[in-house]
């Protein structure tokens, strides 16, 4: 009986999914203005940096109305191309503009921001993906949240919100609600997740600078998979209230919010910017630490820089693609004469062991609790909460098959463990997660005595869609730096090519263990030419300006062979 109530609400809130796409294929249409080609200006508006515009805002020579209809107008055909984007939020803002709800001359001013549909925006929905959260604008959203009270006191303009994946646990990004999103660069495949929304609309020209939020790679999978830059801020730095989530209460791996733009100038501008906003005095979560010129113009103008690359978590090697991009910024290091070593940190592994235990320690039940019965759920997820709810007896049946049948070692250690947590369990793990922490700290400081390091982002490019079914556990080179709470940016060196990036003939899947199986099922060079590849770059906890000022000597060091960004339409 209470499956077939639960059936016949989640059809009501079915409806209402399919009313909420309609209600803003009716806001798109009734945006007369920002339909047909550019104009003139409005290319001039979309080819300007966010602190150029900021400066001419400030001396009232651009008004932030074109601004938001050049930017409006490129979201919109982004959205068509992508379908990145969910509450439509244009209309409104011409109203904020003129009605003195933006503070005009803020660091941000005129500046229109899209935000993970996650981020509380008062008057409209915080759906998540959930067909249950449909409406809940009159519950949770009838303020502004804190995140979207600190970016209008700034002079950003919120203009619209960008799809996800139902669950945020996923590097994919569709749902009941707001549908598939895709890559702008090839629709078979995934922008990423689980803020693929906003990767798709950066990327395809539909806006500047976005916010989305991060547990297990977040920002950086859709970074990487979209060709877009991110940075991964530690917890205490970025605001992180006035938001709903999928995962309320979760802490083991905490969550942070972090920014998203299309250029590598713009990331350093908003970072430094939301920072002098002295984000504490809006969230208590906030450390009270103001931006550190001193440490941007220190890593600025260094000589000489250590630098650790890690090629392999030990659990997926990265594809060819992927070890390209890292050899490409590998050898513009070491010809302006950096001392550029392999290094072996502490076991990644145990760290993804450790992480994905924590995450998932009330055995899946917070983020199925939203589910209606016949929702659609994310496949890897799927694959995760399924597992998690069968009978003990049967997990190690399941286990020793794998270990010692497949002689999978990998495979089944991570699997050994996943059940519902108890409060004894969890505490545990915490403890066990401190411990990790402790030793990468003293390995990076006493071992390796490193500035930085350069990783993949993921063993593969953009997975296609649903792919995420078998690449689940394929999230080791992001994971880790959850777990330790390091600073971590993405930027974009190149592009897939099928000649250079293909497996060699030897390739085979026999010997690898079973979360390498899923990764490299869909790698195919071929049917992946053109999509971005990226390179992460890695720094301590709290160290957002270091890691900024290492990515602009980068990018420097690469000159013309830069990444270069997809045009606009």
């Amino acid at each position: 009986m209470v499956y077939l109530l639960d059936y016949f609400q989640h059809r009501k809130d079915w409806y209402q999914a399919k009313f909420k796409q309609a209600e803003r294929a009716q806001r798109i249409a009734g945006l007369s203005r920002y339909h047909g080609s550019f104009s003139s200006p409005e290319r001039e508006v979309l080819a300007r940096s966010v602190e150029d515009l900021v400066r001419d805002v400030h001396k009232q020579v651009v008004q932030p109305i074109d601004i938001l209809r050049a930017y409006g107008k490129a979201a919109l055909k982004a959205h068509e191309k992508t379908n990145c984007v969910t509450e439509v939020m244009i209309g409104a803002a011409e109203g904020w503009i003129t009605d003195g709800s933006i503070n005009m001359k803020g660091p941000l001013a005129g500046i229109p921001i899209s935000l993970k549909d996650t981020v509380v925006v008062g008057g409209f929905d915080t759906t998540v993906g959930y067909s249950c959260n449909v409406g809940n604008k009159n519950s949770v959203g009838l303020q502004d949240g804190s995140m979207v009270r600190l970016l209008k006191d700034a002079g950003a303009i919120p203009y619209v919100k960008t799809n996800l994946p139902v669950t945020l646990l996923s590097f994919e990004s569709t749902n009941d609600v707001w549908g598939r999103c895709t890559n702008p660069h090839n629709n078979k495949y995934s922008p990423g997740g689980s803020t693929g929304g906003e990767a798709a609309l950066l990327a395809a020209g539909g806006g500047r600078i976005g916010i989305g939020s991060d547990v297990a790679g977040s920002v950086r999978a859709p970074a990487h998979f979209s060709g877009i830059y991110s940075l991964r801020c530690s917890t205490g730095r970025w605001p992180k209230n006035g938001m709903c989530t999928s995962m309320p209460g979760q802490e083991g791996i905490a969550s942070v919010f972090s920014p998203m733009t299309r250029t590598l100038p713009d990331l350093t501008y908003f970072t430094k910017s939301m920072i002098g906003m002295q984000p504490w005095k809006y969230d208590h979560s906030v450390h009270p630490i103001p931006w550190r010129a001193d440490t941007f113009q220190e890593f600025s103008e260094k000589k000489k820089f250590k630098v650790g690359v890690l090629r392999t978590d030990g659990v997926v090697d990265p594809s060819p693609a992927c070890v390209r991009a890292v050899d490409q910024v590998v050898a513009a290091l070491q010809k302006e004469g950096h001392e550029v070593v392999d290094v072996q940190p502490p076991s990644p592994y145990e760290a993804l062991c450790i992480a994905s235990e924590l995450l998932n320690s009330d055995g899946c039940k917070t983020f199925r609790s939203f589910f209606r019965t016949g929702e659609w759920e994310d496949a890897g997820a799927k694959q995760m909460s399924r597992y998690m709810a069968l009978p003990r007896i049967f997990k190690w049946v399941y286990y020793a098959w794998v270990k010692y049948i497949r002689r999978d070692d990998i495979w089944a250690d991570l699997l050994k463990n996943w059940h519902e947590k108890s409060a004894y369990e969890q505490w545990k793990l915490v403890a066990k997660r401190e411990a990790f922490k402790a030793k990468f700290h003293d390995w990076w400081e006493q071992v390796a005595k490193i500035d930085f390091m350069i990783t993949p982002p993921n063993a593969t490019p953009a997975v296609p869609h649903d792919g995420m079914k078998d690449a689940v556990s394929s999230c080791g080179y992001t994971f880790l730096f959850n777990l330790l709470d390091y600073t971590c940016g993405i930027m974009p060196i190149t592009h897939v090519d099928q000649s250079l990036d293909a497996l060699p003939a030897s390739f085979s899947m026999k010997p690898l263990n079973g979360v390498a199986r899923g990764a490299y099922k869909h790698y195919d060079a071929t049917a992946m030419h053109g999509l971005p590849v990226a390179v992460q770059i890695v720094g301590q906890r709290l160290e957002e300006e270091k890691v900024l000022a290492i990515m602009e000597r980068i990018e420097a060091l690469l000159g013309a062979e830069k990444y270069e960004l997809m045009e606009i339409d």
